[in-house]
Formats: C-alpha cells, structure tokens, sequence
C-alpha cells in the first residue's frame, strides 16, 4: 500500500483522539470544579439562576436563591463556581469601578452633533390642548370629509 492512502485515515484517527482528549480534559475540569464548591461560595447553575452554596453532598447541592429559598440541585446542575466579587457585581450589583472609568453614554443623538440648539427641535409628542377637548382626537374637525357622527348619512 501507499502511504498517501493511508495519510487520510492517519490524519482521521489523529484528529479523534485530540478531539476525545480534549473533551475528557474539560470534563475533569468541570467534576473538579464542582467538587470545590463549599458552603457560602456563590454558582451560577446551567438554567442561569445564581445562588449560594449552603449545604453539598455527594450528587447533591443545597442552594439559597434568595433569604430563605433553599433549592435542591443535582451537582451536573451546577455551570460555574463563582469568585466572590465576582458574585457580588452580578448577583448584588456592587460594581467597584468608578463612574468616571465608565464611558457616559448619552440619551440621544443631539448632544453628539452639537449644532442644534434646545429651541430649534421639534416635539413630536401630543399637544395638551388636543388631549382636552378630545374633538380632534375624534375627528370632528372636518378635515377628513366626515362631520363627525359615526352613523350619520
């Protein structure tokens, strides 16, 4: 046989056996992840929902989502153990950055320009007057053809 036959299953069986090493390594990480979690540390289960660890056992996990909420979940459950401050910026939103490290970003696109003045815009909100007396608002300004009673003919 000729080696450029035998290239494309040897290249096969290489890619195999990196791609089941690979998976095997993140699945050690992952069981070894989970058998750090202790009471009081912060998670984030594979459903999204961020809790703390109260009570661990061997396939089980105790967690608190909230005063007094205790949750039962399987240790698979459980996506990623939290660092504490971590858990504190998501969970409580304590966020340790200041306000002048983060960019301001403004409600809209005037300020950006800055050849606009105040005055020259123009409000595309409801007039108060026509919210009052609610014949315009009815259509009985005569405008459209109609005079304004629904079953007149």
């Amino acid at each position: 046989m000729d080696i450029l036959t035998l290239l494309p299953f040897i290249v096969l069986i290489g890619a195999m056996f990196l791609m089941t090493r690979s998976a095997k390594r993140k699945q050690q990480q992952a069981a070894s992840m989970r058998d750090s979690m202790q009471p009081g540390t912060g998670v984030r289960t594979i459903g999204g929902m961020y809790a703390t660890v109260k009570d661990v056992s061997d396939d089980t996990v105790l967690l608190e989502a909230a005063p007094g909420v205790h949750l039962l979940f399987a240790k698979n459950a459980i996506g990623a153990v939290l660092a504490d401050d971590e858990y504190n910026r998501i969970v409580h939103g304590d966020d340790e950055t200041s306000a002048d490290a983060s960019p301001v970003v403004p409600d809209d696109a005037s300020s950006l320009t800055g050849d606009s003045p105040a005055e020259d815009r123009v409000d595309l909100g409801k007039k108060a007057d026509e919210d009052a007396d609610g014949a315009k608002a009815e259509g009985g300004d005569g405008k459209d053809g109609r005079d304004g009673e629904a079953g007149a003919k």
